[in-house]
């Protein structure tokens, strides 16, 4: 059986379809990868071949290629590829597999590293994913991961507005992809954007709002809240895991030496090749 869910794939792809051409300010583009990417030893890379899993529009990608020897985008989406295509005309080292996680086009055991970044949460087993990836990597490859957190390093009421949250999201998700988007789009207006920048404010005045729900957007520009709004409410398939739970899943797909990064966003872990 194909480890993909139908009604994801097709979301994703009328999102990249229909939205991949808002465009953020550069700060913020650079901002949100040096915060993914804090852990990635970019300085061992530099003539290095390795894969992007699920680059959709190639945000990551675009930024990745200029600091490597080659690199695969692979994503199951053709619109999502046609943005990463177009976004990324100009890097000659880029090759670009329209695949899943189920037919990675590369040998086993080839790749000098990979990275795959909130896209294996949208996958009915995460796990199975996770080893169809590292089965690509060299003894020693470094592999950099990220999954939506359980909220694990949050206090009850956190989690609990998070449930309140998901209940939305399973109602949202169901429009096409039109009204999806327009109610994603009033939800970063009338939620993200207000809570974003009221713990802006309070960082201002010196007040501490690391716990806030969405202080993470504080310095987010519109568009991209937008975007993540839609990330979040549009999307049919959603799994969430503990820091424990992924090294844990991390270990049994072949990974060592794990490492967490130790800010937002949680949880970005990196693991070499054994």
């Amino acid at each position: 059986m194909s480890n993909a869910d139908d009604p994801t794939l097709r979301a994703f792809d009328e999102k990249w379809a229909a939205h991949w051409r808002g465009v953020s300010s550069r700060t913020h583009q650079q901002r949100t990868f040096d915060n993914f990417f804090s852990l990635f030893p970019f300085e061992e890379l530099s003539k290095a071949e390795g894969f992007d899993l699920g680059c959709g529009n190639g945000r990551h990608a675009e930024k990745v290629a200029p600091r490597v020897g080659r690199l695969h985008c692979i994503d199951p989406s053709p619109a999502g590829l046609a943005a990463a295509r177009a976004q990324m005309a100009d890097q000659a080292n880029v090759e670009f597999h329209c695949a899943d996680v189920d037919h990675i086009p590369l040998p086993d055991a080839s790749q000098d590293f990979g990275y795959s970044m909130g896209v294996l949460h949208h996958i009915p087993d995460t796990e199975g994913a996770l080893r169809r990836c590292t089965a690509k990597l060299r003894p020693g490859a470094p592999f950099l991961l990220y999954l939506y957190y359980a909220f694990d390093n949050r206090p009850a009421w956190f989690r609990a507005v998070w449930r309140g949250s998901d209940l939305l999201r399973r109602l949202i998700c169901r429009l096409p992809i039109g009204p999806r988007k327009r109610v994603c789009d009033i939800i970063a207006v009338t939620i993200y954007w207000p809570l974003s920048r009221l713990a802006g404010e309070a960082e201002r005045r010196g007040v501490s709002a690391g716990h806030w729900p969405l202080s993470y957007y504080r310095r987010t520009p519109l568009v991209s809240l937008k975007v993540s709004s839609l990330d979040r409410f549009g999307t049919p398939l959603e799994q969430r895991f503990s820091r424990r739970k992924i090294e844990a899943m991390m270990r049994r797909c072949g990974l060592e030496d794990v490492r967490f990064q130790e800010h937002e966003p949680y949880w970005v872990a990196l693991g070499r090749k054994r």
